[in-house]
């Protein structure tokens, strides 16, 4: 047991803390904000899982549509589709022949980013480029990724439900003035 002389120098300390800690409506807002941002997070893997095959589709559509407005000049689009074909090794949305029905193969042939081997310019040349499309390479890539997201997600839903837990049990238990001095 503390010596009285001990506890009278704590006392300042507690008494400041304990006013601080009164104004339980901060303690509780909070709370209320770690659910929000909780709940969002619910809502959005929940829609996320739900439609599924529209953000697959419209992957496949802006996939597409990027293959048609390549112009290898440097904008964003240009740099995505090159970057995923170099990256995964593929060409084209489901195969190399979707190149064929873009304005860039009719003037310059293949793109290099869908080369086999660095250093080569395939031009029409069907042998040089990479056979497997793109689309199929980055499904598959986000579909065995899934569990590595999921449980990473539920791990950050795990603490925050924790610490939505423990602000409620604070804020209840400042305002049943449990808090008294030890």
């Amino acid at each position: 047991m503390a010596s009285p002389s001990r506890r009278l120098q704590t006392k300042p300390v507690i008494t400041c803390f304990k006013s601080v800690l009164l104004i339980y409506t901060f303690i509780f807002w909070y709370a209320m904000f770690l659910t929000l941002i909780f709940l969002v997070e619910l809502v959005a893997a929940i829609v996320g899982f739900v439609f599924r095959h529209e953000i697959k589709n419209s992957f496949k559509n802006n996939y597409d549509k990027a293959l048609k407005q390549y112009n290898a000049t440097g904008d964003y689009r240009s740099d995505a589709v090159d970057k995923i074909q170099n990256t995964l090794h593929c060409c084209g949305v489901t195969d190399y022949r979707d190149w064929k029905d873009t304005n860039y193969y009719s003037e310059k042939g293949f793109p290099k980013s869908c080369c086999k081997l660095e250093g080569c310019s395939p031009q029409r040349d069907a042998d040089k480029v990479n056979n497997e499309g793109c689309f199929i390479k980055v499904m598959t890539i986000i579909e065995s990724e899934m569990g590595v997201v999921a449980g990473i997600s539920f791990g950050v839903a795990c603490f925050q439900l924790i610490g939505i837990s423990l602000a409620y049990c604070l804020s209840r238990a400042i305002t049943n003035n449990q808090y008294e001095i030890v």
